[in-house]
């Protein structure tokens, strides 16, 4: 009997390059949030999907700055060879080696929208590429119920609205939620919005403890002891603040305490965990290994939440993931985007081992999201599925993403198939 049988291969192209990129800035409906998407063309007829991680704050517009600037990177390159060009992105932009947010983010999107391509040529799941599949089904927390949950946009002032908001998220079957009960003052304006200034960088008054405890208290409350509180403060806190405001926390179980302060100095969040024994946790404004490094040596983390299309994609996203395991530190990717960053972190999260919950923002319940793109991935029972079609799982809706088209650039690459990869010009020389 033959020990070695012969394996039937897979047909796939020899060489294609990528022949033209399209970018869609969508300004949808929900005040305040708009996704910047980017297609990836070959010369074969497969495309990818990417999404900078720029829907929310001031960024949108610099996102499709960048996609213009990088796409010189992508064009004419063979989309099979992502490590490279994700290399190249880095090094030859001057600005990759210590960007931060909008390099990092068009850099995002590119590699996602390769590795899009690339499952897509193999006829196979991203999921399957980085390795299969450690978890089956991912369990899911629903995120931001200050601003309600479900259909019906709230702005919760009152413990009660908190409550209300959790039960409603409960009886859709999930058994985490997650707050930040300092967000939304008790006059109903909103941190940090531009004309409010609550400043909470020295030590929180008595009051504005009060308020977030009252809310918590009240979340607890409607959801039993066995519905686990995820606190997030968007890091509007001082180190004292923070500091202060985690022990008033401690009597109500939290789950992980998120972003309490500005994740930039690890010695501040060194000084937090020291303090506390909530687990801590950030990433949402952390870019590519290099951002984590510190707080995980220092021990300061317990969770890392790394936005996949903003660290540095799919390729950077599971180095950072494989970083945090080293320290014990489980991870959450941040998802508060369209629906192919929903997608990516399905793939990304089947396949690590040191998971531990998937994030769905209230933004993705949104009609005008969710109509971005032909598969709506929403969790059942508070559980997500992983997507099992080729590459991403995902495709634009024509109908609805193409008016939000701002920008087509195409290749002046003769569409011939080449072993040798064509020089990126206009490279930075300083």
């Amino acid at each position: 009997m033959n020990p070695y049988p012969t394996v039937k291969l897979l047909n796939c192209i020899a060489t294609m390059i990528v022949t033209k990129i399209e970018i869609f800035d969508c300004e949808v409906s929900l005040v305040g949030f708009n996704p910047v998407m980017v297609r990836v063309h070959t010369d074969e007829g497969i495309s990818g999907l990417g999404e900078v991680g720029l829907a929310y704050g001031a960024g949108a517009k610099a996102a499709v700055g960048i996609l213009r600037d990088l796409a010189r990177f992508v064009l004419g390159k063979d989309p099979m060879n992502v490590e490279a060009i994700w290399e190249e992105m880095y090094r030859r932009t001057y600005w990759g080696m210590g960007g931060g947010p909008v390099i990092y983010g068009g850099i995002s999107a590119y590699d996602i929208a390769l590795w899009d391509i690339r499952g897509k040529v193999l006829k196979a799941p991203i999921y399957q590429l980085l390795g299969g599949k450690t978890n089956d089904k991912l369990r899911t927390y629903a995120s931001q119920i200050q601003f309600g949950w479900g259909g019906t946009p709230l702005l919760a002032v009152h413990p009660s609205q908190y409550a209300e908001g959790a039960r409603l998220a409960i009886a859709e079957g999930y058994d985490a939620i997650k707050v930040d009960p300092l967000q939304v003052g008790r006059d109903g304006s909103v941190t940090p919005d531009t004309g409010v200034k609550r400043q909470y960088f020295g030590l929180l008054r008595h009051d504005e403890i009060q308020m977030g405890v009252e809310r918590i208290a009240a979340i607890r409350e409607a959801v039993g002891p066995n519905v686990d509180i995820i606190c997030e403060i968007h890091a509007n806190l001082g180190t004292n603040a923070a500091i202060q405001f985690a022990m008033a926390l401690e009597p109500y179980n939290i789950m992980f305490y998120e972003e309490p302060v500005n994740p930039l100095n690890a010695n501040n969040f060194a000084r937090i965990a020291e303090k506390t024994t909530i687990p801590l946790a950030t990433g949402e404004r952390s870019y590519t290994r290099w951002g984590y490094r510190e707080l995980l040596e220092k021990q300061a983390l317990a969770v890392v939440q790394p936005d996949l299309c903003l660290v540095g994609g799919i390729t950077e996203g599971k180095k950072i993931c494989d970083l945090a395991n080293l320290y014990d530190a489980t991870v959450q990717v941040h998802v508060c985007g369209g629906p192919v960053s929903t997608a990516a972190s399905l793939h990304l999260e089947a396949v690590i081992p040191n998971f531990i919950i998937h994030e769905h923002h209230t933004y993705a319940l949104k009609p005008c999201i969710r109509e971005l793109c032909v598969n709506d991935y929403q969790p059942q029972q508070g559980q997500f599925t992983i997507p099992n079609a080729p590459g991403l799982g995902q495709e634009l809706n024509e109908v609805k993403a193409m008016q939000y088209l701002v920008c087509t650039i195409e290749s002046n690459e003769k569409k011939e198939r080449s072993e040798t990869a064509q020089p990126t010009q206009g490279e930075y020389n300083y």
